[in-house]
């Protein structure tokens, strides 16, 4: 009876033993990038995320102290919606849960700090490539040449954490559709679904969006297979497996992705109601009614045509941003007199306004890439390099802004995105894709690939020989010059007393010695990796030790580039970088003293509409979000930056902040501030936005609303106060005929209570947002809430003493719920059946096996 069961075991450990060797594998390389650090404890400083760290503080505090999280949050631009700030819903614990498990982080955390990410990089590739039927080891290549690509690395870096958590589920979904297209459609369901949604709740739509692109090519590459085979019920049926398991991820993920939708719809992604102001030159600043991002503020980080090659040579353009004069080799040989002028110059000269590192694939992978492109077949190949050419020329931005204007104007959502230039994370998963395909083909028949001279030739005369071209005359193929730094110094040359052509000169061979040693640093990299490849197609090396030095010289590239950008140094204790990214100063402290649970402080000692550091200790009438809403931006812009006092006061701004050069941070409180809400004595209705936004400039606001003609239906039977004093609020006595005082104030509830001798419109200093919000008289009936001052909600209360208790609480999330929930238990169902099916068959194969023997 032992026999069978030991067998099992047996079977067991030969086929486990070396997916747990891939698993440990990873998992080194994911804590050894972050070593030291990782084990002292240390975290990085991440600039964006330092930006945002303030962003819901208040929700955090009620929910710390009461245990409910609010989808609303007051602590930055008067009030918005949390669903892009931190997203969560119940319905997604189930798959939250998963994507624990599958990176390690429970039961036990295994991979703390940011290693987790690189493992989920590792083992989301892997799993791709195994899915193109490739060996453990050349797939295990692959993975590292993807999750060390240095874009990745630089998402870390600048805090894109969200993005870069997208990415690393986006080739195991990948991964699932090519096992369904492959026949092997409950296993390619589940991982298709499973994946998918986790890419969809990592939150960065963006990145989804791109692959969507390259996924397409990867079904119309099966197509044309397909029509070719004549077999097209198993493309209908993939096709079908696919649809369903896509859907069961859009599902699962329902509740967030409509109301990204939703909240979309009203930011500075959806279009302004105002006329645009006329620039400087009399020209329109942005189209009046987009529907969509400004395409000049969609392409601003553009790639540059020529700064493409910094997939073979990182430093091509300089590599990020940052001082000359922080890289004291490069300018060891520029003279003493031009030394500070060309230290401040920027290390990087591309085509984007600055830039956190380059996009480098390694030299040797695009090598391979180049060779795959010739020599592998099958549709996947064209998918693959139809997905690479996308990508690069979309990444051009405003340096093809015809294709750019196509899919500006005419494919779906593609206007609602920034940074053109990070389309490249396609190219970033093409290419080692196809360089691993090349690179299995070379290992089955190294003979004719060495024979085939037109591929061999090719692929040197792509890589090698632009590597050795800027190694030797770098000044003769770039200009080493921005085109704002020529014109800078064209400007100099007639004005200044300094040799400014001898300084040109000089930044010139700064930049050109930079340029030359990364293109010699790549070529090495080229001819090191080739050397082995020949001693394998000379029969002198096996096929193992082939991959085990390609994949150390692949990995020694990809690391050494990274820790340009990512290494040791930019770890600090915890201590440090919490108090960089959420400092308390003495004036914090004073404004703290006022316990008062509603008023707003204005933040002028900081870049106040781009910085969350306010955020943090109080409600701030500033903050720091990539999607403001639409209509508040438009008060920034056209109000608050005017310094227009009403307007502050209508916003309840009781603190000023600002910098005194002699006294330091300094705080004033304004005594005018109109506190939570008011009662007005006439309602000035306007009949468009213009109107309404110009109403701002010189409106009393405390006696008086503007208010849309839209909204005139919600207020019919209005009477205006006819006493003056009838305009009161909290801060101030009640004039006996109407009065307003908050009971309580948390970020999705407010309570109050309010008495009036005659219906009267009630506006609330809170920032209108027309989904969602119900505001209830003495818990019974609902009240309709309009819009007043352009960006503030209003009621029409009527005669006598009432509680009025506004809450957010949209319908619309108690309907997603559901469909989350059902598509979650759908996919369980999914996975479980996938996991058992394989089990169930080896039992009855077993079965028929002992059968036999019997």
């Amino acid at each position: 009876m032992s026999t069978p069961v030991s067998t099992s075991i047996s079977r067991y450990l030969r086929t486990s033993g070396p997916v747990f060797g891939v698993i440990i594998l990873f998992v080194f390389l994911a804590l050894a990038y972050f070593a030291p650090a990782v084990f002292e404890g240390r975290e990085l400083f991440q600039q964006d995320v330092a930006g945002a760290s303030g962003n819901a503080s208040d929700v955090y505090r009620h929910m710390e102290s009461s245990g409910e999280f609010s989808y609303w949050t007051n602590s930055l631009f008067g009030g918005m919606p949390m669903y892009q700030i931190a997203p969560s819903y119940p319905s997604v614990g189930i798959i939250r849960g998963i994507q624990d498990v599958l990176t390690l982080q429970w039961p036990f955390c295994l991979l703390p700090g940011y290693s987790w990410l690189l493992f989920a990089m590792l083992g989301g590739f892997y799993l791709f490539v195994r899915a193109l039927r490739v060996d453990r080891i050349p797939s295990v290549l692959g993975a590292i040449m993807w999750t060390f690509s240095s874009y990745f690395i630089i998402l870390i870096t600048a805090g894109h954490i969200w993005k870069l958590m997208t990415l690393a589920f986006i080739p195991p979904t990948i991964a699932g559709i090519i096992h369904s297209y492959r026949g092997r459609y409950l296993l390619g369901g589940a991982m298709t679904a499973l994946f998918a949604a986790l890419q969809i709740l990592s939150n960065h739509v963006q990145m989804s969006y791109y692959f969507a692109f390259l996924i397409v090519f990867i079904i119309l590459g099966y197509f044309v297979e397909a029509v070719r085979e004549k077999k097209f019920r198993p493309f209908i049926f993939a096709s079908l497996v696919t649809l369903f398991s896509g859907l069961i991820a859009l599902g699962i993920n329902s509740s967030n992705l409509y109301h990204t939708y939703e909240y979309g719809l009203e930011t500075t992604r959806g279009g302004s109601e105002l006329t645009p102001l006329p620039s400087a030159d009399g020209q329109k600043q942005v189209e009046a009614n987009a529907k969509g991002l400004d395409k000049e503020y969609i392409t601003a980080w553009s790639y540059g045509k020529a700064e493409t090659f910094t997939l073979l040579v990182p430093n091509l353009y300089g590599g990020a941003s940052e001082y000359l004069g922080n890289d004291p080799e490069a300018i060891e040989s520029v003279p003493a007199e031009f030394k500070e002028i060309i230290g401040g110059m920027n290390h990087y000269w591309g085509d984007q306004p600055f830039t956190a590192g380059p996009v480098y694939v390694g030299a040797f992978v695009l090598f391979l890439f180049v060779l795959g492109v010739i020599k592998v077949q099958g549709p996947l190949k064209w998918a693959l390099l139809g997905g690479t050419i996308f990508s690069i020329a979309l990444a051009w931005g405003h340096n093809m802004m015809w294709l750019s204007d196509l899919f500006i104007d005419h494919v779906p959502l593609y206007n609602k995105f920034r940074t053109v230039s990070s389309i490249l994370v396609v190219a970033e998963f093409t290419i080692p894709a196809l360089a691993v395909l090349a690179l299995v083909q070379f290992v089955r028949e190294p003979k004719a690939f060495l024979e085939d001279k037109v591929a061999l030739y090719a692929s040197l005369g792509l890589t090698l020989l632009p590597c050795l071209v800027l190694w030797l005359i770098p000044q003769s193929v770039l200009t080493l010059m921005s085109g704002q730094e020529q014109e800078m110094f064209r400007q100099a040359m007639g004005r200044s007393q300094l040799p400014v052509t001898a300084i040109m000169a000089s930044l010139k061979e700064v930049r050109a010695g930079i340029v030359s040693a990364d293109a010699l640093r790549s070529a090495v990299i080229i001819v090191l990796s080739l050397v082995p490849c020949f001693l394998y197609a000379q029969g002198k090396l096996k096929k193992v030790p082939l991959f085990a030095l390609l994949g150390l010289i692949t990995l020694a590239d990809l690391w050494l580039v990274d820790k340009r950008y990512l290494h040791d140094d930019l770890f600090i204790p915890k201590e440090s970088v919490e108090a960089q990214a959420r400092p308390v100063t003495d004036v914090d402290k004073a404004i703290a003293q006022d316990t008062d649970p509603h008023y707003r402080v204005m933040n002028l000692a900081v870049n106040s509409f781009n910085d969350a550091t306010t955020s943090a200790n109080h409600r701030s009438v500033g903050g720091y979000h990539a999607a403001k809403l639409r209509r508040y931006q438009d008060l920034i812009e056209r109000q608050l930056a005017q310094q227009n006092p009403e307007v502050y006061n209508m916003l309840d701004t009781r603190y000023f902040i600002f910098a005194d050069k002699d006294r330091g941070l300094m705080y004033q409180r304004n005594p005018d501030a109109f506190g939570p809400a008011w009662f007005v004595d006439d309602i000035h209705w306007v009949a468009s936005a213009d109107e309404e936004m110009a109403g701002l400039d010189s409106t009393a606001l405390r006696q008086t609303a503007l208010v849309d003609k839209r909204f005139s239906s919600e207020l019919q039977g209005y009477k205006a106060a006819t006493n003056s004093l009838a305009s009161t609020d909290s801060l101030s006595a009640p004039s006996g005929q109407a009065s307003v005082k908050l009971l309580t104030y948390t970020p999705s509830m407010a309570k109050y209570q309010v008495t009036t001798d005659e219906p009267r419109l009630l506006v609330f200093s809170e920032i209108y947002y027309p989904h969602g919000w119900h505001l209830t008289l003495d818990g019974k009936q609902e009240l309709p809430i309009v819009r007043a001052n352009y960006v503030l909600r209003a009621a029409y209360i009527p005669q006598g003493t009432h509680e009025l208790t506004m809450t957010f609480d949209p319908a619309s999330i108690h309907r997603t719920e559901l469909i989350a929930e059902i598509s979650t238990g759908l996919l369980v169902l999914l996975l479980v059946a996938s996991a058992l099916l394989p089990l169930i068959r080896r039992g009855r194969k077993q079965a028929e096996i002992d059968s036999v023997h019997n």
